[in-house]
């Protein structure tokens, strides 16, 4: 019998789409998105546009864990009240300027693959680990490269707008390490679910991504996913209060070996 709520895909049970703009098609698959190559006024529309539909998802993410976890401490539901304000702003910004450049809600397909997996999880602190303290850390990484390369084309008014949201995601990521931290010390149990957790995110992640040579809806041929080089926004996880040996483990699987002190090595 099919569970209510949840979806099946490539063997992982995960949560199913939130609702969504019938403007929107939603897809699961990397291969199902648009991407495009340089930087044209597609690929810079596309971007926009995957950057505002995200900022959906983890509105809605915080928002069920309102809903879902009721009886968290106060100042954590605070906090995530906050991020549900933050999130809004971020999609009206992100879809104004969509629309100076000339793009519209719709213009490519969209995921909602973050909501999926975070919110198969049954804990509220898997689900910090999962969404702010991985997908938003990850999402921090990038924009803080974004943003040089918007400008580098000459688009200040797109790099302006990332600049102001990638200084309300540092939060967004911070407040999650300390509440982890905080509700670990209170419980050990903690710990195992953030493993589990991120477990999980890891394998979701390998599962679904495109293979070497698959190809987006509109032509483009995906690189082999090992060879990619992630971004590591090293000041700016610092700032989310990642310690040292945190930073170090994200630049060791990033490929930046031989940037960690030798002594982090053993």
């Amino acid at each position: 019998m099919k569970e209510i709520g949840f979806v099946e895909e490539a063997g992982l049970r995960l949560r199913a789409e939130p609702a969504r703009d019938e403007a929107f098609k939603v897809v699961r698959r990397d291969k199902e998105m648009a991407e495009y190559d340089g930087s044209g006024p597609e690929a810079q529309r596309e971007s926009v546009h995957r950057h505002m539909t995200n900022e959906i998802t983890s509105l809605d993410i915080a928002a069920q864990c309102l809903i879902e976890f009721p009886d968290a401490p106060w100042g954590l539901r605070m906090e995530l009240a906050r991020q549900c304000w933050d999130e809004s702003r971020h999609i009206a910004a992100l879809h104004r300027r969509l629309e100076e450049m000339g793009g519209y809600k719709g213009e490519v397909p969209i995921s909602a693959f973050e909501w999926q997996v975070t919110c198969a999880l049954d804990d509220l602190a898997g689900r910090l680990a999962s969404q702010n303290r991985t997908f938003e850390a990850g999402a921090m990484d990038v924009v803080g490269g974004n943003i040089r390369e918007w400008r580098a084309i000459g688009d200040d008014a797109t790099a302006a707008v990332l600049d102001a949201i990638l200084a309300d995601e540092i939060h967004h990521v911070r407040f999650a390490n300390r509440w982890i931290k905080q509700l670990a010390a209170e419980n050990p149990r903690v710990l195992m679910k953030v493993a589990m957790a991120v477990r999980f995110v890891s394998h979701a992640n390998q599962t679904l991504q495109a293979d070497a040579g698959e190809t987006t809806v509109n032509g483009k041929v995906f690189e082999d996913p090992h060879s990619r080089i992630p971004i590591v926004n090293v000041e700016d996880r610092k700032l989310a209060e990642f310690n040292d040996e945190e930073i170090n483990e994200i630049l060791r699987q990033a490929g930046f070996r031989s940037l960690v002190p030798e002594q982090v090595h053993a």
